[in-house]
């Protein structure tokens, strides 16, 4: 038996490590589209981005650890097409890779602004090159944009920021994060964005970047106003990885669309950020972000791999470091549920909150409360 992993992402080299594990001795392949070794992202946005992390602390193993893993590593070729008939993936370099068992584990790809397409000075972040990018190009940049109002937005306005940058966060939305975690919450971090002295322009829509001789000079909003920058960072979220896969035959909506057992068609499995499975317990489908769910979905995909049936049924997990403030949440929270406060209080900075819909709590959150949030996590459960 062989298994060919597509995708150098944590989701991928999980699954690998997941397969040893489970006493799994046979071929492995891991087909990755970028240059690096598997790396981990969330610290892309935070400690890299400032200048505390270099990119070899970022990696997920050392050399030794992957040399150990004893699979065989084909970095910086991505793929290009599935046949899902004959298990064949083929890549950009022309290679041609067949396996018993393939797992797509691709993740997302940055969404973009029309406009930004050769543009200097506009940077998305989703790979450890863009964040080399843009480290690079925030360290001579008074002014900065973000250009989005989710976390990665937040985030990467509070690193500008902690870089001595002038930071203007814009997004539609009327607080940072309001869709998706409600009002109060979303209150709780535009004060955050602007006691670290962040600007905020919000509510509004994005109409265009400006530019002089190929160089972004800043951003126009809707309302007229013009945000001058010299660095503009396009943070309005990610696309699955799936458009090497169009005419393959596998479900796209979303994601690739896979039974409660992360399988998309006989012998096609994916895992983490691109991949879109029945969850039993909530009697829907599901694709969850985060690293969480990288590790523990490629754990399930092995398991099913080597014959030992097992549903994917975890309790959806988001967290959010901003700067000094964790966020967690348990559940699948929803904007418009009704949030009550449990323990703690909001203007302490240290709380927990209960998302509640038809007297059911469908998700906790925790503002600075680690430890008090698993326990609470327990009524989620029940």
């Amino acid at each position: 038996m062989s298994v060919l992993i597509v995708g150098a992402s944590a989701a991928g080299l999980s699954t690998a490590e997941a397969l040893r594990r489970l006493g799994y001795q046979d071929p492995i392949t891991i087909l990755g589209a970028e240059d690096s070794p598997p790396y981990d992202r969330p610290p892309l946005s935070k400690q890299y981005l400032r200048g505390d992390w270099d990119a070899d602390r970022t990696r997920l193993r050392p050399d030794s650890m992957l040399e150990a893993l004893g699979a065989t590593f084909i970095l910086g070729d991505p793929a290009i097409s599935l046949d899902v008939d004959r298990r064949l993936v083929r890549s950009a370099a022309g290679r041609a890779l067949t396996a018993d068992a393939i797992v797509i584990a691709t993740g997302l790809r940055a969404r973009t602004l029309p406009q930004q397409a050769g543009l200097a000075g506009v940077h998305v972040l989703r790979t450890l090159a863009d964040a080399t990018a843009l480290r690079a190009a925030l360290s001579n940049a008074p002014n900065v944009v973000v250009v989005g109002d989710g976390v990665l937005g937040v985030e990467l306005a509070a690193t500008a920021r902690q870089l001595g940058c002038t930071v203007t966060l814009t997004g539609p939305q009327a607080a940072p994060l309001e869709s998706q975690f409600g009002p109060m919450v979303a209150g709780l971090v535009a004060q955050l964005r602007t006691a670290e002295g962040v600007r905020l322009r919000l509510g509004t829509a994005v109409l265009g970047l400006t530019s002089t001789d190929g160089r972004v000079n800043g951003v126009r909003l809707a309302t007229g106003e013009h945000l001058p920058a010299e660095v503009v960072i396009v943070a309005i979220g990610a696309d699955p990885a799936t458009e090497w896969l169009a005419g393959s035959g596998l479900q796209l909506d979303n994601g690739i669309v896979c039974d409660s057992r992360c399988r998309a068609a006989d012998g096609i499995y994916a895992a983490g950020d691109v991949a879109r499975w029945y969850h039993d317990g909530q009697k829907a489908l599901l694709r969850l972000e985060n690293r969480t769910n990288a590790t523990e979905q490629a754990g399930c995909v092995a398991a099913n791999i080597l014959g030992e049936p097992r549903p994917y049924t975890p309790v959806p997990y988001f967290w959010s470091d901003q700067y000094l403030t964790k966020i967690q949440v348990h559940g699948i929270q929803a904007a418009d549920a009704e949030l009550t406060v449990v323990e703690g209080d909001p203007a302490d900075h240290r709380f927990v909150a209960h998302y509640r819909r038809d007297d059911r709590i469908i998700a906790v959150l925790g503002w600075n409360m680690p430890k008090q949030i698993r326990l609470h996590k327990q009524q989620y459960l029940t």
